[in-house]
C-alpha cells in the first residue's frame, strides 16, 4: 500500500535535534537495537502504553512507508506480530507530520487522528 504511514514516538528534544541535523537516527534504545522502532496504526497506542507509559513531552511521528524503501523491514516481535523496523536514519523528507503526544488526566497518551487531520 503506497499511501501507508507508520508511526514512531520520541522525546520532543530528540525530534528537535533531528530537525537541526536533517535526519533522525533514533533514540538511544533504537541505536542499541540497531534499528528505529515503528508501529502500524493499529499497534501504536499499545506500543506507547507498553514502552512510553507516563512519559511526557513526546511527539508522534508519521512516516511514509513508500519513501523509506528497502531499509524498512517488517519483522516479528516476541509475540509474533509484525512491526516495522527502519535500518538506517529516518530522512525528514519521509515524515508526513509530527504532533505532540500529551498525557491525559488518566495518565495515558492522548493520540491525534492518525490520518493527519
Amino acid at each position: 500500500m503506497t499511501d501507508q504511514a507508520i508511526y514512531h514516538i520520541c522525546r520532543r528534544e530528540e525530534w528537535e535535534s533531528a530537525q537541526a541535523a536533517g535526519s533522525y537516527a533514533g533514540s538511544s534504545q533504537d541505536r542499541a537495537d540497531g534499528f528505529i522502532h515503528f508501529s502500524a496504526a493499529e499497534q501504536v497506542v499499545a506500543s506507547a502504553a507498553k514502552h512510553r507509559a507516563g512519559q511526557s513531552d513526546l511527539v508522534l511521528i508519521a512516516a511514509d512507508v513508500a519513501a523509506l524503501g528497502s531499509v524498512l523491514r517488517w519483522e516479528a516481535s516476541h509475540g509474533g506480530a509484525l512491526f516495522p523496523h527502519l535500518y538506517g536514519p529516518l530522512p525528514l523528507t519521509a515524515v508526513r507530520w509530527t504532533k505532540p503526544l500529551p498525557l491525559g488526566a488518566d495518565g495515558r497518551h492522548v493520540f491525534p487522528s492518525l490520518d493527519g487531520s
